[in-house]
């Protein structure tokens, strides 16, 4: 065997054992409570927009003209260029509709079966991949808000609509949108996702608050809640922020699976440094 080889064997037992102790703790709690980031997503093959040059690899079009992350997913991009706004946001509406979600999804919708008070989400993300995968929609808090939804640009009003009826045709090589965009029906101006932007004053917040005391009542059932954070980074610590809260008020133990930070929170805690997928299959092969 070689160097590389043992060095992979080593890596594949460290992995074991944490797997192991993990399952211990998912097959003690009274709730499963999942934390995700944009790294839960990247095993369906969805980017996570990490960095300048990993967001412009995804978006040519934007990096020919110096166009970043920040400057595209903002509100004033609508005002300035509604067509250059709605080609990057109306390809990703479009590329998250077309993704499946991957295998560890189902997993972790299982654990929740098996537990007293079940699954519960807190994401970071906009792209719906939970609803997608089939968990309980009264139970995630999209902390940003969704893209499959929309509102006023304005707004006129706090209405918030679900983005069921608009099929974004995007030339991705300019990253323009092709046909009409989305209006409001109430007073007829651009419609925007109702999400969180950078410099976002405008955002109606009315169904992520919802969804939060949503969650926050059903956590105050919980008495033993293990939380699996999955790829959720500190740049924007919004998912780091929620899972500690709610380790504070209750009894609760954090797995992390990241493989770019995994440290664990506390001794008591685990943290896996691998994605999503393949952490939550070591786990699951433990509990069959």
């Amino acid at each position: 065997m070689g160097q590389d080889s043992e060095m992979q064997a080593d890596a594949d037992t460290h992995l074991d054992s944490l797997a192991a102790e993990a399952a211990e703790l998912v097959g003690g709690a009274d709730a499963i409570v999942v934390a995700a980031g944009a790294g839960m997503g990247v095993d369906s093959g969805l980017p996570d927009f990490r960095g300048t040059e990993g967001f412009w690899k995804s978006y040519p079009a934007l990096a020919r003209s110096g166009i970043d992350f920040h400057a595209i997913a903002s509100p004033k991009s609508f005002a300035r260029d509604p067509r250059l706004a709605w080609g990057f946001y109306g390809h990703r509406l479009a590329l998250y509709r077309a993704t499946v979600p991957h295998e560890g999804f189902s997993i972790l919708r299982d654990w929740g079966t098996r537990t007293l008070h079940g699954c519960a989400v807190f994401t970071s993300n906009i792209d719906g991949q939970f609803q997608r995968a089939g968990f309980d929609a009264a139970r995630i808090h999209e902390c940003h808000g969704s893209i499959h939804h929309l509102q006023c640009t304005r707004p006129c009003c706090a209405e918030i609509w679900p983005a069921d009826g608009f099929e974004p045709e995007v030339d991705e090589d300019a990253c323009q949108l092709r046909n009409a965009p989305p209006l409001c029906p109430h007073c007829g101006a651009l419609a925007r996702p109702n999400v969180l932007m950078f410099g976002d004053w405008d955002w109606i917040e009315d169904r992520a608050a919802q969804q939060q005391r949503t969650l926050e009542n059903w956590l105050d059932r919980v008495e033993r809640p293990v939380v699996i954070e999955i790829g959720a980074g500190t740049a924007i610590p919004s998912v780091r922020h929620f899972m500690h809260d709610t380790l504070l008020k209750r009894n609760g133990r954090v797995i992390r699976i990241n493989p770019r930070d995994a440290t664990a929170p506390t001794k008591r805690d685990i943290a896996m440094a691998c994605g999503a997928r393949r952490a939550l299959r070591a786990i699951d092969a433990f509990l069959r």
